[in-house]
């Protein structure tokens, strides 16, 4: 028997699952991946909503950034005019 690490539900039957499997927690419904000997942790599916939002940060970065090339460009323009 194994425990989820949301719920500490500590009943989970892994006895026909093997390392890598993925389940769901009876308790909780978590999504859970059996790492070894009856330990689970917690599945991709939630790791990726994370990734996700890493990313559009990322890109909120980096639009600043393009912001700020933007006003160079200008600063560049400004300096030919003269």
């Amino acid at each position: 028997m194994a425990t989820c690490p949301e719920c500490e539900y500590d009943e989970i039957d892994t006895e026909d699952f093997e390392e890598g499997d993925t389940l769901s927690c009876p308790e909780c419904g978590k999504n859970l991946v059996l790492r070894g000997n009856d330990e689970l942790d917690f599945a991709d599916d939630d790791d990726e909503d994370l990734d996700d939002e890493e990313e559009d940060e990322e890109e909120l970065d980096e639009d600043d950034d393009d912001d700020d090339d933007d006003l160079d460009d200008d600063e560049d323009e400004e300096d030919l005019d003269e």
